[in-house]
């Protein structure tokens, strides 16, 4: 031996190597372990400031414009009304406030809100935030899947959500969805909506493939609507709370919004086939059942929201496909698109 050096046992240095790589994998894997839950820590710590709550005459958002504020709800003062966006006029300043809640999905009417969250972990999770009128926390519900469509009736006592369980878009078929509803005044749960008696045609319908989203509750907090899909086809349905059923009232309907008035629904319409832009918004008249384009050629997959009896709101991919901007058009199917709100998404107007 070189300088009088001790041999050393057999197989020492494969035990040394052996518990050296367990020791380093448990140390990782205890820093990644700590370093997700005070992430989720920081995140569910991160309450808005008491000042920032719903108020009346704003347009709240999801901003999605890079810098502290992004993916965290803002607001701005309330859009202009139809006869600013037929005359084409430019954007309001966009001094919005921020320092709302994070949320993937956002949504608020009388008095409540809705934020539907994602958190980091392994597995990663979801959850719908029930906030009061200062965007405090009043309820939790842990979800699976990713956040899609969020919705507060007008009273503030109704919410749903729909979460897609595989996939992650509308334009193909290889998806299946979640939806929700939950009663604020009861705290009553309807964790999936799929089991709703439903009529199709006039008659009784059972198929495994059902799938609804995008319900849209009317002032009585009782009549909803809502799309259904099954067989490869999407359709407009009718439901009832109280005797819980739903019916269906025509075909080719996705992601209806109610109008204030409760008199019109706003959707998006499959025009064109293939998966990159097969959609056109359209507004249904309740009472003729006719429905008419408006003046949005692009494809838009969202649930639209009224800013006001005249006027839709709806997100579109920003420049470049980063992010998202909102525009607004008039909900007869006159004027222009306008850009209202740039690095934003899910639009809620408080009346």
């Amino acid at each position: 031996m070189d300088g009088g050096a001790r041999a050393r046992p057999a197989g020492f240095s494969v035990r040394a190597r052996v518990i050296a790589v367990a020791v380093v994998t448990a140390v990782l894997a205890t820093v990644a372990v700590v370093y997700t839950v005070s992430a989720a820590r920081r995140a569910d710590s991160a309450d808005p400031p008491s000042a920032f709550g719903l108020d009346r005459g704003q347009l709240y958002f999801r901003s999605t414009r890079e810098g502290d504020g992004a993916g965290r709800v803002a607001r701005l003062a309330a859009a202009p009304g139809a006869a600013a966006t037929r005359a084409k006029a430019a954007p309001a300043p966009d001094h919005r406030t921020t320092g709302g809640p994070a949320c993937e999905r956002f949504h608020a009417a009388g008095g409540t809100a809705l934020c539907l969250q994602r958190r980091p972990g392994i597995p990663p999770a979801a959850y719908a935030v029930v906030l009061d009128g200062r965007l405090r926390e009043t309820r939790r519900i842990a979800l699976t899947g990713i956040p899609n469509r969020a919705r507060v009736s007008a009273s503030g006592r109704m919410l749903s959500w729909t979460m897609f369980a595989t996939g992650d878009s509308y334009a193909t078929t290889s998806f299946s969805t979640r939806t929700s509803i939950l009663d604020t005044r009861t705290g009553y749960l309807v964790k999936n909506m799929e089991e709703i008696p439903l009529t199709l045609d006039g008659r009784r319908y059972h198929s495994p493939d059902v799938n609804y989203w995008g319900v849209s509750f009317a002032r009585d907090d009782n009549r909803f609507y809502a799309t259904v899909s099954t067989k490869g086809r999407t359709h407009l349905v009718e439901g009832d709370m109280r005797r819980w059923t739903a019916h269906t009232l025509r075909e080719n309907v996705e992601c209806p919004s109610l109008s204030p008035d409760n008199t019109r629904l706003a959707f998006k319409k499959r025009v064109r086939e293939g998966a990159r832009d097969p959609w056109r918004l359209y507004v249904l008249d309740l009472r003729t059942l006719r429905e008419r384009p408006l003046a949005e050629r692009r494809s838009v997959d969202d649930q639209a929201a009224w800013l006001d009896d005249h006027t839709l709101g709806y997100a579109l991919p920003g420049d470049g496909g980063k992010g998202s901007d909102i525009w607004t058009v008039p909900a007869d199917g006159t004027g222009a698109p306008a850009l209202r709100v740039a690095g934003a998404s899910s639009p809620a107007p408080v009346r």
